[in-house]
């Protein structure tokens, strides 16, 4: 059965933002889009990663896609089963490690793993805080977007990653949608969504209010994950810092590192299809020389996965 990102419901979840396209030997989806004051048009992977269920069907996908797109650009699963060199060979253009994935072997012994810190934090939290799996996401669609909306004013999300109501309805009927909420007396303070794909569970999203923050519910909150993954998958994802790069002192990331027992590199990589019209609407743009990818769509969106910045 299909879960998670690869799940096709997924990308229709973010139809949005571009017209879903199949990629048919590999499995997997992008979205494509118009180019902006052009008659072109080019694709981008979902947010956060893109999936598939048969790599090695990925290059034929991609070059099926240069008879009538200029560009595209995605971030590979870390689990997916590929090798850099693979990447490369798919992708030609940008295959560049711009994030570490903080992820958690479930097979190591969880109290020697994570940090004694977390842990007594966890603690903390949990004797002012129950953390409830929800049996049914939707009931509880209502909290997730008031607590959602903090995040977006908090962080001034734009983009794919803003997301919607109905995205998120959507979502949350996707077989392998886990949801936990952080309950304050009656109210939820915090709440945490993954995804179950194969052996691995993804955090998805995290999003808290300003009784959640004081309380600590993210301890609480990935305390509980923690727990209910563990025996059930081989891996847990965290994602990585924010932005770019490998920000392992900013506070997310600091954070994540507590919970972790590794890292696997997130990779971005672009492939250009017509380099002439790449170039050709490169310097209509005036980035020519620019690290964003897609040029022509720098500053299109800021803290936007549509393209990446890659400068260190």
């Amino acid at each position: 059965m299909l879960t998670g990102y690869v799940h096709p419901d997924y990308v229709q979840s973010l139809a949005a933002y571009g017209t879903p396209r199949e990629l048919p030997r590999s499995g997997g989806w992008v979205l494509e889009r118009p180019i902006p004051g052009t008659p072109h048009r080019d694709a981008m992977g979902c947010y956060p990663l893109f999936a598939c269920r048969d790599w090695s069907g990925l290059k034929a996908d991609l070059d099926d896609l240069a008879s009538d797109l200029v560009s595209v650009c995605l971030v590979p699963d870390p689990f997916g089963e590929h090798t850099e060199a693979r990447l490369r060979d798919c992708f030609g253009d940008l295959t560049v490690v711009f994030k570490d994935h903080y992820v958690l072997d479930t097979q190591r012994p969880i109290p020697q793993t994570v940090s004694k810190s977390a842990q007594r934090n966890a603690r903390a939290a949990l004797r002012r805080l129950r953390v409830e799996v929800c049996a049914n996401p939707s009931d509880h669609l209502d909290d997730w977007v008031r607590l959602y909306d903090v995040l977006i004013e908090r962080h001034h999300l734009r983009g794919m990653h803003r997301f919607s109501r109905a995205a998120f309805r959507q979502q949350m009927e996707i077989p392998g949608f886990v949801l936990f909420r952080a309950v304050s007396g009656q109210d939820a303070v915090g709440m945490m969504a993954w995804f179950v794909q194969g052996d691995v569970a993804y955090s998805h999203l995290t999003c808290m209010d300003a009784t959640g923050y004081e309380l600590r519910a993210g301890y609480a909150l990935y305390w509980s994950a923690v727990q209910h993954f563990a025996g059930t998958v081989r891996w847990l994802d965290f994602a990585g810092s924010a932005g770019t790069g490998h920000d392992t002192e900013s506070g997310l990331g600091e954070f994540k590192r507590q919970w972790a027992s590794g890292t696997r590199p997130a990779y971005f990589c672009g492939r250009i299809f017509d380099r002439d019209r790449y170039d050709e609407l490169a310097r209509a743009k005036g980035a020519v020389g620019t690290d964003y990818f897609p040029a022509y769509r720098s500053g299109e969106f800021s803290n936007s996965p549509t393209g990446k910045s890659l400068t260190r």
